[in-house]
C-alpha cells in the first residue's frame, strides 16, 4: 500500500499535523507519524520529515515501512503555480501523488539519526555567526559581553560535537579510517571530525567525484546549485587542517581525499583486489 502525506505546522504553532491519503479521495489527519496506518512493506511518501518527528519515522522504518521524502520542497510550490491551485494540506497531498518518484529520496535510519544530532550543532553554528555579525556593530564597552557569549557557544559546540562523532563512528564503517587518513583523530580535532560526520551524512560518496564537486559547489559556475550546509562543513573541516587562508584547491583536495578513501574502503569491503581499485 502507498500512503501520501503532507506534514505541516498547526495553525496555533503547537506542533505538526499530518494529512494523508491512499487514494486522493479520502483524507485523514493524525499528529504523529506512528499513527499513520502503515505496515511492513508499505510505502509512505511525505513532503518533509521534521526533526521533531525523527524518532517516530525511525520507528516506521524499523517496522519495515519504506519512507520517501521530497528532495526539494520547492517542487510543491512550483506545482501549485503550474496547476493554479491554492495552498492547502489536501491539495499538497494531491500534488505529492503526481510528482515523479525520482524526486523522492528513500529515508534510512542512519541519515535520520545523524541529521537529528547535526541539527543541534548547526543551530549553534548559526548562533555563533549571528553573534559575531552583531558584535561588529556594537559599542566597544559591550564587545566583551558578546565575546563571552561567543566563547560560550564555542564550548557548547564542543559538547555537542562529541555525540555527533561518536554516532558517526557507530553508523559509518569508514569514519575512523577517513579520519586517520586526514589526520584528525586527536582530541584537538573534535570539530573537524564533526564536520566529517556531516559530510558523510549529506554527501553520497558513491557518486563520481565530478558530481560530488558539483554538490559541494566546487565548480566556478555562476548560478550553480549546491548544498550550502555541506559546503560549510567542508570549509570547517579544511580550516582544521590548513594553516592560513583556505583556497578552492584546498577544498577540492580534502573532498577528493575523503572520496578516494571511501571508494577504496568500499571496494576492500566488497573483496575487490587492490589492483582493480582506483
Amino acid at each position: 500500500m502507498r500512503i501520501f502525506a503532507d506534514v505541516h505546522r498547526k495553525k496555533d504553532d503547537s506542533g505538526y499535523r499530518i494529512t494523508y491519503t491512499t487514494d486522493g479521495e479520502v483524507f485523514k489527519h493524525v499528529d504523529s507519524p506512528m499513527d499513520i496506518p502503515a505496515q511492513a512493506g508499505d510505502e509512505v511518501f511525505v513532503d518533509t520529515i521534521p526533526i521533531i518527528h525523527t524518532n517516530a519515522f525511525i520507528e516506521l522504518l524499523r517496522k519495515g515501512v519504506e519512507v520517501y521524502y521530497l528532495r526539494r520542497l520547492s517542487l510543491i510550490e512550483k506545482m501549485r503555480q503550474r496547476l493554479g491551485i491554492p495552498k492547502s494540506a489536501k491539495n499538497d497531498v494531491k500534488i505529492l501523488m503526481n510528482i515523479e518518484e525520482k524526486w523522492f529520496k528513500r529515508g534510512d535510519e542512519d541519515f535520520l539519526a545523524m541529521r537529528q544530532l547535526i541539527s543541534s550543532f548547526r543551530r549553534l553554528e548559526r548562533d555563533k555567526q549571528r553573534l559575531e555579525n552583531q558584535s561588529k556593530d556594537v559599542p566597544d564597552v559591550t564587545k566583551d559581553s558578546f565575546r563571552r557569549f561567543i566563547d560560550y557557544v564555542e564550548e557548547e559546540k564542543l559538547i555537542i560535537a562529541k555525540p555527533v562523532t561518536e554516532e558517526a563512528e557507530r553508523r559509518f564503517p569508514f569514519f575512523k579510517t577517513i579520519a586517520e587518513e586526514l589526520g584528525i583523530t586527536g582530541e584537538n580535532h573534535l570539530l573537524a571530525r564533526e564536520a566529517l560526520a556531516e559530510l558523510l551524512t549529506y554527501v553520497d560518496f558513491n557518486l563520481s567525484f565530478t558530481r560530488i564537486r558539483r554538490y559541494l559547489g566546487l565548480y566556478p559556475r555562476h548560478g550553480e546549485r549546491y548544498n550550502h550546509d555541506a559546503r560549510k562543513a567542508l570549509e570547517r573541516l579544511t580550516r582544521g587542517l590548513i594553516t592560513g587562508a583556505i583556497t578552492a584547491k584546498h577544498l577540492v583536495d580534502i573532498a577528493k581525499t575523503i572520496w578516494l578513501t571511501y571508494i577504496r574502503e568500499t571496494q576492500r569491503l566488497a573483496g575487490i583486489p587492490a589492483q582493480q581499485q582506483g
